[in-house]
């Protein structure tokens, strides 16, 4: 497996998001390395998409958004859940992909059918808010022998974001029990 290049970050967030589907995210944290395959992501494709955090402009949460792409996002949602999320497109556009739902990988258990149970079981907390994702604390591999079968759906709990809340911009692997179930029914 190889690791995911900036190249690779500098796409638009849809494209990241969809070709995200697969990947395997590792975190080394405390002595140990925790992997998941990614298996559903939301796209967030800028100030213009009035679910993003980016359509209220440049403030302190957000500005991380508007940096280089391949950086964390990770924001603290309902006082209780880290959200993670990777910058995607290029320098100030304020695009990000929030990853959903993954699969625990190398024996190791866990729930990571949200994006609140991904973060908690994987260790990703806002001390991860901007890292480089192409470093070696936390970050993905390309798995050339992993063929998801991705399709696409309405993202989650944007009923709020106008005539973005029907936007296709979840991707998800079809294959996948961890799929959050959630808008797919």
């Amino acid at each position: 497996m190889n690791k995911i290049r900036r190249a690779f970050y500098q796409q638009n967030a849809v494209a990241a998001a969809r070709g995200l589907i697969g990947a395997v995210l590792v975190h080394r944290v405390r002595g140990k390395e925790y992997r998941a395959r990614i298996v559903e992501t939301e796209a967030y494709v800028g100030p213009h998409d009035l679910a993003s955090h980016s359509s209220k402009g440049r403030t302190k949460r957000t500005e991380i958004m508007f940096g280089p792409a391949g950086h964390a996002y990770v924001y603290l949602i309902y006082g209780m859940y880290d959200m993670f999320n990777i910058v995607a497109g290029r320098t100030g556009s304020g695009q990000a992909v929030l990853i959903r739902a993954a699969e625990p990988l190398g024996g190791w258990k866990a729930d990571l059918t949200g994006p609140g149970k991904l973060t908690r079981a994987l260790k990703i907390t806002r001390s991860s808010n901007g890292l480089d994702l192409t470093g070696g604390r936390l970050f993905l591999l390309r798995d050339p022998n992993y063929h998801p079968r991705t399709k696409k759906a309405k993202r989650v709990g944007v009923d709020y974001a106008k005539e973005w809340k029907d936007a296709l911009l979840r991707f998800f692997d079809a294959k996948s029990p961890s799929v959050s179930k959630q808008g797919l029914r």
